[in-house]
């Protein structure tokens, strides 16, 4: 198994066993980052570029997502 994918399922088990919510959070980013990661090796592979935009929109997501998130966790409301 490839490095990229242990990382996945590291980070996959602790999302889900996670003890606090910060460490779910964490390792949701570290998913989006393996993810990104992956999508650009495999562009880079085909020599296409659809994976990279791919990759682009998971990567702009995964920032949102982990401001929200974060967000919630200091503060118990998403929306001022």
């Amino acid at each position: 198994m490839h490095l990229v994918g242990l990382s996945m399922l590291m980070a996959l088990y602790r999302m889900l066993r996670g003890p606090t919510l910060p460490d779910r959070i964490l390792a949701l980013d570290t998913l989006f980052v393996a993810a990104i990661a992956q999508l650009m090796l495999f562009g880079m592979w085909l020599g296409t570029p659809v994976y990279f935009e791919a990759a682009l929109v998971i990567a702009m997501l995964g920032f949102v997502g982990t401001v929200v998130l974060s967000k919630y966790v200091l503060r118990r409301d998403i929306v001022e």
